[in-house]
């Protein structure tokens, strides 16, 4: 059985949308071209994003008008886990995703 694979993205202390799509990118290993949008996140999510479970740090400091983005972001979360896990009872080769919030 492979290692699980977990993904670490730190938020903290973050204080633009540039700067947390930046930090997702690196976390994540996505592409140069990664677009640094929510949509973005959403498609390379579906096709890059091989990791089993993410954790997310620092998201108390973020500025309060982040509030509404880190609710679309866990969405978009929430959907691949939903995906994934449902995949992956039917298929042996799909592994189950998860994510936490560590604030």
């Amino acid at each position: 059985m492979s290692e699980k694979k977990i993904i670490a993205l730190d938020l903290t202390g973050c204080k633009g949308l540039v700067e947390l799509h930046e930090r997702i990118r690196i976390a994540f290993d996505f592409p140069e071209w990664y677009g640094a949008n929510l949509s973005a996140f959403n498609d390379l999510m579906g096709t890059e994003c091989d990791a089993d479970e993410v954790i997310i740090s620092g998201g108390d400091t973020l500025p309060a008008e982040f509030k509404e983005y880190m609710i679309k972001l866990t969405d978009i979360l929430d959907e691949v886990a939903r995906e994934r896990n449902y995949y992956s009872a039917l298929y042996s080769h799909i592994k189950p995703f998860s994510y936490r919030i560590e604030n």
